[in-house]
């Protein structure tokens, strides 16, 4: 790839695009994240010769790179984005077995990157960068300028919340009755019954 092989290009670009696109949508929102993608995609392409490293190493710099990105465009709008989701979104709840199994194969991948979007940014990011785009603890820490250790515990705690939020859901609680996670600024918080309405 280095050398301007398109091939090489082409096969990575189709194995990162899924994942760093659905990172991407949670962090900004569905309007925002195909243009920061093709931003990133081209900011690697023109950084290429600087870089160092293997495939892996590779996914983590291109996630670095459309994380930096991400945060100057929240920053310039000077917001984080916002999802309230009815709890019928949700769908069911399928067996304890496994909660990171559980949560992705129960919703559609659009519904999951949405219920995502409701979590803190710490424990969204952390369960993006290990599940779907695939980086390790470090990997993901260097990222998110964490330790390994503190990423795994938000990605487990976030694991934790959404099933606990698709288990409330799975036994019918109504959505007046269930308080929702909305973030405002930068603080994540409970909404009230008022609020979602």
């Amino acid at each position: 790839m280095l050398c301007g092989d398109e091939e090489a290009f082409r096969q990575i670009y189709r194995a990162l695009q899924p994942g760093l696109l659905r990172y991407l949508t949670v962090l900004l929102g569905p309007n925002d994240a195909e243009d920061m993608a093709s931003e990133t995609w081209a900011q690697a392409v023109r950084d290429l010769a600087r870089f160092q490293g293997d495939a892996d190493g590779f996914r983590g710099w291109i996630t670095t790179i459309a994380r930096h990105r991400a945060m100057d465009l929240l920053r310039a709008k000077g917001r984080r984005p916002v999802a309230d989701l009815p709890i019928e979104d949700f769908g069911d709840r399928a067996a304890r077995e496994d909660t990171e199994a559980d949560a992705w194969e129960s919703m559609s991948t659009a519904a999951a990157l949405r219920l995502i979007r409701t979590l803190p940014a710490e424990q969204a990011e952390a369960i993006l960068l290990r599940t779907v785009i695939g980086l390790d603890a470090k990997s993901a820490a260097r990222i998110l300028g964490r330790r390994p250790g503190a990423v795994r515990t938000a990605a487990y705690r976030g694991l934790r919340s959404l099933a606990r939020q698709m288990d409330d859901s799975s036994r019918g609680v109504p959505r007046a009755a269930k308080q929702s996670v909305m973030v405002f600024g930068d603080t994540p918080r409970r909404a009230s019954a008022e609020e979602l309405t």
